[in-house]
């Protein structure tokens, strides 16, 4: 029976490991720890199909054997990938260069060394809760009272239905799909002009100004599409306030 959320740990350095793993366990969480990329990998893949598979990962940019790029590429897109399992980088490189690269290949967060790790474990219990809704195995996605049934392509707050075009269906389904994860206009536009996206860039403002509406979310203190200023936008309440 799943009782605890699964934390994977992936750092070289063994103090970090283990205060890590400390924190982690004092807040209720279980923890695995890996001190290379390729350890890690292996307890990713060994408990994915498990009772308790991984919840979040915790991963170190620059590890001994590969990237932490690298790691969240195939955690994103190997055999035994998932989605909708929050990444949250820790680097030593707080360069706003090196920030911008860690998200867009997938993390959904950052911290830089050396970091306090009270402010570790608001930010992994933040992506936890955020991520507590996801994708069931029946294709529904949940964040609070709102709904998304994928299968049958339809949207509901409250049990009741609302009306959306099919651009901002897919814009939806895109953000609470991954709910710890920052989604930049271009990641949004990317994922969704497969389907003739009608607009580029600034429309997206306009799609998600709709969207909003339709939902009953406000605009000035969003409870369900955050605008994260400079970044994008993300499932949850504005931390900007707007």
């Amino acid at each position: 029976m799943k009782d605890k959320q699964t934390v994977l740990v992936v750092d070289d350095e063994p103090k970090i490991l283990s205060l890590v793993k400390s924190y982690l366990e004092m807040s209720g969480c279980r923890a695995l720890c890996a001190k290379n990329g390729g350890e890690g990998m292996a307890l990713f893949e060994r408990y994915h199909d498990s009772l308790n598979p991984v919840s979040l990962i915790l991963l170190d940019l620059m590890l001994p054997d590969f990237s932490g790029e690298e790691f969240c590429e195939r955690a994103r897109r190997g055999p035994c990938s998932s989605p909708y399992v929050p990444i949250i980088m820790i680097t030593a490189k707080a360069d706003e260069e090196s920030v911008i690269r860690c998200l867009t290949i997938g993390a959904d967060d950052y911290v830089t060394k050396p970091f306090s790790p009270r402010q570790l474990m608001a930010r992994v219990q933040a992506a936890l809760r955020r991520n507590g809704g996801g994708k069931t195995d029946d294709g529904f996605l949940f964040y609070g009272d709102l709904t998304v049934d994928t299968k049958n392509r339809a949207v509901s707050r409250g049990g009741k239905i609302i009306a959306l075009t099919r651009d901002e269906y897919h814009i939806l389904t895109l953000l609470m799909s991954r709910q710890a994860k920052i989604f930049t206009r271009d990641e949004i536009l990317e994922a969704v002009k497969g389907d003739d996206f009608d607009g580029f860039d600034r429309s997206v403002d306009s799609h998600i100004k709709r969207l909003r509406a339709k939902i009953g979310d406000d605009p000035r203190a969003p409870r369900y599409i955050a605008t994260v200023y400079g970044m994008g936008y993300r499932v949850g309440g504005d931390p900007n306030q707007g």
